[in-house]
C-alpha cells in the first residue's frame, strides 16, 4: 500500500509545475541574479592606499623624523598612503575636490584638516597619534637617561609585534555568503507549499480529491504520511540540485563539512514541509488565503536573517536576539555560517537544537488538529 500510495503521490505532485517552479527554479534564479550582482561585493573590501597630502612648509622641512615615518608609509606595494607633499593652498583645494581624504600640517601638536569622517580619516589619524605618542615616549625616556639613545634607536627599527592575529579555521572571510546561506534557508522552508498540499489534499471540505481520501478505505493518517513522504522526497531533491549549483556552478563554498551541510539541508526540507502542513492545518480559510500566510512568514524570516540586507541579520541578533532563534530562516542561515567559519559545533548544534523543536511542534501540532477533523457529510 505505501509504494503505490508513495509512487502516485510523486507522479502527482511532479505534474504540478506552479509548485515545482517556485520551490525549485525560482531559488536558482535568484541564486544567478545574486551572483551577477554580489560577485564584486569582497573586492570594494580590498585596502587601497589613503590619498593624502602634506604642507610642504619649513615646519615639515625641519622634522626629519616625521619626513622619515611618512615616506616610509607611503613606500612599497603594501603601502598606507599615496602621499602629495604640496602647498597649503593647493592642498585645500584637493581636499575641497574630494581628491584626497585630508592634509597633514606639521605644527605643535601636528594637525589633520579633513573635510568629513570617515575610515580614512580614521587611519590618519591612528597614523598620526601613534607617531606623536612614540616622540613623547622618547623625549621622556632621553629626558631621564641621555646614554639611552642609542638602544632606543636600535629599538625602533626592530619593532616587535606581541599581538598575532589569529583566525578561528581557515575559512576565508567572505561577505556575500550570507546571501547565499539565506537563500538555501529560503528555499528550504518553501518546501511549506508541499506541506500546505497534503493537508488541503485530506481537507475534504476544499476539494473534492480530498473527498475521495477521506471515504477511500484507507487511513486519513496513513495516507497523509505517505504522501508526504513523496513530498519530502522531491523537495530534498530540488535541495540537493541547488546545493550543487551553488557549489559546481556559481562556486559558493560551503567549508569542508559537507556531511553536515547535507544534514542542514535535510533538516531544513523536513522543518519547511511541517511548517506548511502545519499552517494548512491551523488556518481554515481558502488555499490562497493559507499561500499568502506562508509567503508572508517566509518572506519576512528571510529578510530577517539578511537575504535582502546582510546588515538586517546583525541588528537583530544585538537589539532582539529571542527573535534570531524564532526565525527558521535564520537558524538555517546562521548553521551555514557556523559549519564555515567555526572549528566547533556548538552553535551550529544550538541552531539545529531549535529547528529540531520547530519539527516537533509543527508535526505534533498538524497530527493533532488533523486527527480531530470530522465531516459530517462528503
Amino acid at each position: 500500500m505505501f509504494a503505490h500510495i508513495f509512487v502516485n503521490r510523486l507522479k502527482c505532485l511532479l505534474r504540478d509545475r506552479e509548485t515545482i517552479f517556485w520551490t525549485m527554479m525560482f531559488p536558482l534564479l535568484l541564486a544567478v541574479f545574486f551572483n551577477l550582482a554580489l560577485s564584486n561585493l569582497n573586492n570594494g573590501e580590498i585596502f587601497k592606499a589613503i590619498d593624502i597630502a602634506v604642507v610642504d612648509d619649513n615646519n615639515y622641512q625641519y622634522d626629519q623624523y616625521f619626513k622619515v615615518a611618512l615616506d616610509e608609509a607611503s613606500k612599497g606595494d603594501d603601502r598606507l598612503f599615496n602621499l602629495t607633499v604640496t602647498s597649503k593652498d593647493n592642498a585645500e583645494k584637493l581636499l575641497n575636490e574630494n581628491k584626497i581624504a585630508g592634509y597633514i600640517v606639521v605644527e605643535e601638536p601636528i594637525k589633520l584638516v579633513v573635510n568629513k569622517s570617515g575610515m580614512n580619516q580614521a587611519i590618519i589619524k591612528s597614523f598620526i597619534d601613534n607617531y606623536m605618542q612614540t616622540v613623547s615616549s622618547i623625549n621622556s625616556i632621553l629626558l631621564k637617561n641621555p646614554a639611552a639613545q642609542q638602544e632606543l634607536i636600535s629599538s625602533l627599527s626592530e619593532r616587535q609585534q606581541y599581538v598575532k592575529e589569529v583566525s578561528g579555521t581557515n575559512a576565508e572571510p567572505n561577505n556575500i555568503l550570507n546571501y547565499f546561506y539565506s537563500l538555501i534557508a529560503m528555499a528550504c522552508i518553501y518546501g511549506c507549499f508541499f506541506g500546505m498540499r497534503e493537508v488541503t489534499d485530506i481537507q475534504a471540505d476544499i476539494s473534492p480529491l480530498a473527498a475521495r481520501v477521506n471515504i477511500s478505505p484507507v487511513h486519513k493518517l496513513k495516507a497523509f504520511i505517505y504522501s508526504i513522504c513523496a513530498s519530502l522526497v522531491i523537495h530534498l531533491f530540488e535541495i540537493f540540485i541547488l546545493l550543487m549549483f551553488l557549489r559546481f556552478v556559481l562556486y559558493v563554498d560551503f567549508g569542508p563539512k559537507t556531511g553536515y551541510v547535507l544534514l542542514t539541508a535535510f533538516l531544513g526540507s523536513v522543518m519547511g514541509i511541517s511548517f506548511g502542513a502545519f499552517v494548512s492545518a491551523i488556518v481554515k480559510k481558502s488555499e490562497n488565503i493559507k499561500i499568502a500566510v506562508l509567503i508572508g512568514v517566509s518572506m519576512t524570516g528571510s529578510f530577517l536573517a539578511g537575504m535582502m540586507y546582510q546588515n538586517m541579520k546583525y541588528t537583530i541578533a544585538q537589539n532582539a536576539p529571542v527573535l534570531s532563534y524564532l526565525n527558521p530562516v535564520n537558524l538555517l542561515t546562521d548553521a551555514f555560517y557556523s559549519l564555515y567559519y567555526y572549528d566547533t559545533f556548538s552553535r551550529y548544534a544550538l541552531n539545529m537544537g531549535f529547528l529540531c523543536i520547530f519539527i516537533v511542534i509543527f508535526s505534533l501540532g498538524t497530527y493533532l488538529i488533523i486527527r480531530r477533523r470530522k465531516y459530517a457529510s462528503l
